[in-house]
């Protein structure tokens, strides 16, 4: 099953009357991987159109003639696009101004700068014996800055060496 190059055009050019888009997007196994970089470019745009296929896709034409980026989530199939476009719309959404509370958190979430986050604690510090690193109890933003950034650092490197090589 593919979807029809007439239905999907006339809605494309429909949508277009109505705003410029900046970049429209077909969800497909074999576009680019989508990663955080590619996230924080698409959350500077105005406007994205997300096309979703379903089973074996769309018409060529419409990839050929209307469609700017192609993307993909990973190297896996799905039914349709329609949770990949869901996952780019969590992605991008949530660097966008006012989404999150704290606009800065987003700047230390993992693949920021090629890192994994540092790990996280919360109260109380002494949960069963098990401990909250000393250093985060210190109430020095300094030392506990440099202590993140040397747990992202250790982090990345035990669990995704790949990422520095990017």
């Amino acid at each position: 099953m593919v979807m029809m190059c007439e239905p999907l055009a006339n809605a494309i050019e429909s949508l277009s009357k109505e705003r410029k888009y900046d970049e429209v997007i077909y969800l497909t196994p074999d576009g680019e991987t989508f990663n955080q970089k590619m996230a924080n470019h698409l959350s500077l745009s105005q406007n994205l159109l997300l096309i979703c296929g379903h089973y074996k896709g769309i018409d060529e034409r419409i990839r050929e003639h209307f469609v700017t980026k192609e993307i993909s989530i990973g190297d896996y199939v799905l039914s349709g696009g329609e949770l990949a476009a869901a996952v780019l719309v969590d992605s991008i959404g949530r660097l966008l101004p006012g989404v999150l509370n704290d606009e800065t958190s987003a700047l230390f979430d993992s693949f920021q700068d090629q890192l994994l986050a540092p790990p996280v604690y919360t109260r109380p510090a002494d949960f069963r014996g098990w401990m909250v690193p000393e250093i985060l109890l210190s109430g020095d933003p300094k030392k506990v800055a440099d202590w993140r950034y040397e747990q992202a650092i250790k982090r990345t490197d035990e669990r995704r060496p790949d990422l520095a090589s990017e």
